[in-house]
């Protein structure tokens, strides 16, 4: 039962990548690539959490994390590059 609950997480989780990564390339505005790029790397640090479930490896958990928090920050900066700089 895990094995199909995990195997239906992973595809949906394809799922959304692939309709993100879409939006990215697509775009057609700046701000529409941003959000794409935050949606792409809040699924791939889902991806790693089931990675580490699939194979029982708990350090795919401290990678995941450390990835989310410099994901984090390069939006922030993406975001503060569109707004204009420094004010």
């Amino acid at each position: 039962m895990a094995d199909i609950l995990l195997t239906l997480a992973a595809f949906v989780a394809a799922v959304a990548f692939c309709l993100a990564a879409w939006r990215f390339v697509k775009g057609p505005r700046a701000t529409d690539r941003v959000v794409a790029f935050d949606a792409l790397t809040i699924i791939s640090v889902t991806g790693i959490v089931l990675a580490a479930l699939i194979t029982g490896r708990s350090i795919y958990l401290d990678v995941a994390l450390v990835y989310a928090l410099l994901s984090f920050l390069g939006v922030i900066i993406a975001a503060r590059y569109l707004e204009g700089g420094e004010e």
